[in-house]
């Protein structure tokens, strides 16, 4: 299945980087975002024959988009680069977008373990999930990173959040255009290493409030998003 480039943003995560790129489904191509790694993540992604793109400017938001804006296939996925996620699970959701069933395809976490996702991570991302549900009349049950869609789409969109609430607004705009949103369950292991983000409740307080303020912008116009 040609055609497919994986975003995979990337802050220290030399240990669960070969885990992550076994897994990219033949014939797609691995973008891994080094966002400031202290380690050598960098230099084991290209060692494991993957693009490695640098990002100087902190934020997962950043990285994704730096990632998007390296990619060159038509469709587009994200996954995180910890090993808490199979990218071969991608693989029905690029069908689905091909085929014109979805839009923009995300995946729902499943935890596999009762470690594998924080209390106060799930709590923030349930509370995330009906504020997204009052602001738009999309019903989902996870914010997850696992997801695809056309890159030209997701280029139209004119995403500006550079922090935690990039996921959360590319969602809240594809909503406001009209895409047709899917969800699907996917299994979610343990992280390899500490998160960055909701490993700590002050790291999921500053995620959620991101993604308040990104619930608050007023719909964007496609002459705005074309800015």
């Amino acid at each position: 299945m040609p055609g497919v480039d994986v975003v995979l943003p990337c802050l220290d995560e030399e240990e669960a980087l070969p885990w992550v790129l076994e897994r990219i489904p033949p014939g797609w191509r691995a973008i891994v975002v080094d966002n400031g790694s202290t380690d050598d993540s960098a230099a084991t992604a290209r060692g494991l024959g993957a693009t490695v793109v640098s990002e100087s400017r902190r934020g997962f938001g950043a990285a994704c988009h730096a990632g998007l804006t390296a990619a060159e296939a038509d469709i587009v996925c994200f996954c995180d680069c910890d090993a808490s996620l199979d990218p071969a699970l991608l693989v029905p959701f690029v069908e689905a977008v091909r085929e014109g069933r979805s839009n923009l395809v995300l995946g729902r976490r499943r935890p596999q373990t009762r470690g594998a996702w924080p209390a106060h991570a799930r709590a923030g991302n349930l509370a995330l999930s009906r504020m997204l549900h009052a602001r738009t009349g999309v019903r989902l049950h996870d914010l997850g990173p696992l997801r695809a869609a056309r890159r030209e789409a997701l280029l139209g969109l004119g995403l500006t959040d550079r922090r935690s609430g990039y996921p959360l607004q590319m969602v809240v705009r594809a909503a406001d255009a009209g895409w047709r949103i899917e969800e699907r369950d996917v299994p979610y292991r343990p992280r390899t290493g500490k998160s960055k983000v909701t490993g700590t409740w002050r790291g999921t307080w500053h995620a959620v409030r991101d993604m308040r303020a990104v619930l608050q912008e007023p719909p964007v116009t496609e002459q705005e998003a074309a800015r």
